[in-house]
């Protein structure tokens, strides 16, 4: 089996998802900002503030081309797709699925976050706003499932039909 990766904005559900996948598929979770966040020794918030957003994206990139390829499902951060090389990259090495969540129900997940540096101003307007900019690479995934209605076990579901 191929690596599983599963990209999306920030609260479509890719680390909930990520790990009841890995449960029924019997195989590892890796979820990259988690890494990251062990690697480096900080929070992410703390990335951003101290290095900026180009580090910590530097960082997504390495972590990503030093994980497993198979047998495994990798949760990514919801930006990991704003460098083309990356998208490329899991493209080529797995299976690449659009956990996408419309923007009211991101609204009502995302409300009381204080963990995502990139929503904490204007946090509607930075929503819709990032979420406009990478629609676009999101839908270059191999398929696309939505996550706004849906149940843990419902989108696991949907998954297990497209990679049977």
């Amino acid at each position: 089996m191929k690596a599983i990766y599963l990209i999306g904005f920030m609260g479509a559900g890719k680390t909930t998802v990520g790990k009841a996948l890995s449960d029924k598929l019997e195989v590892p979770v890796i979820d990259t900002d988690e890494y990251i966040e062990r690697e480096k020794k900080k929070t992410i918030k703390a990335i951003f503030k101290e290095e900026g957003e180009p580090a910590f994206r530097d960082y997504e990139s390495q972590i990503l081309r030093m994980l497993p390829k198979r047998y495994v499902v990798i949760t990514t951060g919801g930006g990991i797709v704003t460098r083309e090389e990356n998208l490329t990259w899991m493209k080529q090495n797995g299976l690449v699925i659009y956990l996408y969540c419309n923007t009211e129900e991101l609204l009502k997940r995302l409300k009381n976050d204080k963990t995502r540096p990139l929503i904490q101003q204007n946090k509607e307007d930075a929503i819709t706003r990032l979420l406009m900019d990478r629609a676009p690479l999101y839908k270059q995934a191999h398929f696309t499932i939505d996550t706004s209605w849906l149940n843990v076990d419902q989108v696991v579901s949907r998954i297990m039909e497209q990679i049977d």
